[in-house]
């Protein structure tokens, strides 16, 4: 059975003492051969699983466990990526992370490394909703750069905002809350909280589970927020977050609204670093440039299973990054001055529309700027020349970046084989985020140590290896 090469993007095989020998000399001690960690893949849900294996297995027979890490690419981090435009750095993949995001924080505290707020441009509460002919809702913007001035600019455009929205603003926000309440559960202290072996169970604890049963449009239904309020703000931030419609599940949608919101910060210098850190602090063998195309017990993502593993079909929306440093045609909006196209431009869901959103990501001048682009298929030279009057510089990134998120949601297991094959990103199904990932690598690491804590006598006799094809192309 073939997979796509992020389909499983992060399996992981606990190995016998037996089989490291490499014969069939009957002495399996530890001491002379303690087992092996095998993790494929070094993004934050890989490099998570190492540095939680190295923090929680000092009381356990795993402490001297060898680590070995298997990256396709030349870097680590996964889709934590940075990109750069004439000699600045711009995060390109994972982005943004939230105030609440207790393992990246304790990341970037742990290993010094800086934390990163929003520029005033990135800041900027100048948003435009373009339904592919006209702004249907624009808020205000500031050429003057006084904090005072700032405040009270954003106070109109929240009086602006409740004007068309309303109370369901309240609703939503009351949504939210309740969400990342539940979610906030997975932090609490390991005595009071379960290890679980199933995306399903781990959900449930949460009381996160139901919102996987229902699109965030009806659960957004259920809450009595106004169709208005869902089919233009709500639209426009999962099409942001997620490249997608109100149709994904409610879960997903409710993260993605969660990251609109204030406090956002990330990493200075690219978040990909936490990775790098959790890595180099994790007592890991990394082997950059290695992929992983079979694991047997001697075998996805074109990695192959033998015997063969079930797993339901996890399609990926692809989100096609453009950073373009230029200046926008304001023509293409149907407007005279590139001043007046707002630093964030949000679509409704529409076919005919090209693009998901363009951001100004820093303004040089007043006639050049480095800008994002989402879009669902790649940017074309001809909607370039297009939205731009001008372009210095054009960087294009495709993103196979997170699941297709549908209602019901259908969970592929942890445990592969009903041995010691793991499958991380599971989780994903349930919401893609660098701290979900950080989360459900913390619960896998937990479930390793205890499946093998109580499968020790039985694993030594086991017979299983995770091999990498070197340099294959899948």
């Amino acid at each position: 059975m073939n997979f796509s090469p992020i389909g499983i993007s992060l399996l992981l095989a606990l190995l016998s003492p037996t089989l490291l020998s490499g014969s069939g000399d009957s002495r399996t001690l530890e001491d002379e051969f303690p087992p092996t960690v095998c993790i494929v893949g070094s993004g934050i849900g890989g490099s998570s699983v190492a540095h939680f294996l190295r923090n929680y297995s000092v009381y356990s027979d795993l402490d001297r466990a060898r680590i070995l890490m298997f990256e396709r690419h030349e870097i680590v981090g996964g889709r934590m990526r940075t990109v750069t435009v004439s000699g600045d750095t711009f995060e390109a993949g994972g982005s943004i992370l939230h105030p609440k995001n207790y393992h990246a924080r304790d990341f970037v505290e742990r290993f010094n490394l800086t934390v990163r707020l929003p520029t005033p441009i990135e800041e900027s509460c100048a948003l435009g909703i373009w339904d592919g002919n006209k702004f249907i809702f624009k808020t205000f913007g500031s050429s003057i750069k006084f904090p005072f001035v700032d405040k009270i600019v954003s106070w109109v455009n929240d009086l602006y905002i409740f004007v068309r929205y309303g109370f369901s603003l309240l609703r939503m926000s009351s949504f939210i809350e309740n969400t990342v309440g539940n979610f906030l559960k997975y932090y609490e202290s390991l005595e009071s909280r379960p290890v679980f072996d199933n995306v399903e169970g781990m959900l449930k604890w949460s009381g996160l589970y139901n919102l996987t049963k229902l699109t965030l449009q009806e659960k957004l239904s259920e809450a009595q927020l106004s169709p208005l309020l869902v089919n233009e703000l709500v639209t426009v931030i999962t099409r942001i977050n997620y490249g997608q419609s109100v149709l994904i599940s409610g879960l997903a949608g409710a993260v993605s609204l969660a990251g609109s919101g204030g406090g956002l910060w990330s990493v200075e210098g690219g978040n990909w670093q936490m990775a790098a850190k959790l890595i180099n602090h994790s007592d890991v063998t990394l082997h950059l440039n290695e992929q992983i195309d079979s694991i047997s017990h001697h075998d996805e993502v074109d990695i192959q299973f033998s015997p063969a593993i079930s797993i339901p079909k996890r399609e990926l929306q692809h989100t096609h990054a453009t950073f373009v440093r230029g200046l926008l045609n304001p023509g293409y909006f149907g407007i005279k001055s590139v001043s007046d196209v707002p630093v964030l431009v949000g679509t409704l869901e529409d076919p005919r529309i090209p693009f998901s959103s363009i951001s100004i990501l820093r303004k040089y001048s007043e006639t050049d700027m480095t800008y994002k682009i989402f879009t669902r298929q790649p940017a074309s030279d001809l909607l370039l020349d297009e939205l731009f009057s001008a372009r210095t510089e054009t960087v294009r990134i495709d993103w196979g970046a997170y699941p297709k998120y549908h209602a019901p949601e259908v969970f592929a297991p942890f445990i592969l084989d009903d041995h010691h094959l793991y499958y991380v990103n599971a989780f994903e199904n349930a919401a893609s985020t660098m701290e979900t990932s950080a989360v459900a690598g913390e619960n896998m690491a937990r479930l390793i140590i205890s499946r093998y804590r109580t499968e020790k006598s039985s694993s030594s006799s086991d017979t299983r290896s995770c091999s990498s094809g070197l340099h294959s192309d899948l």
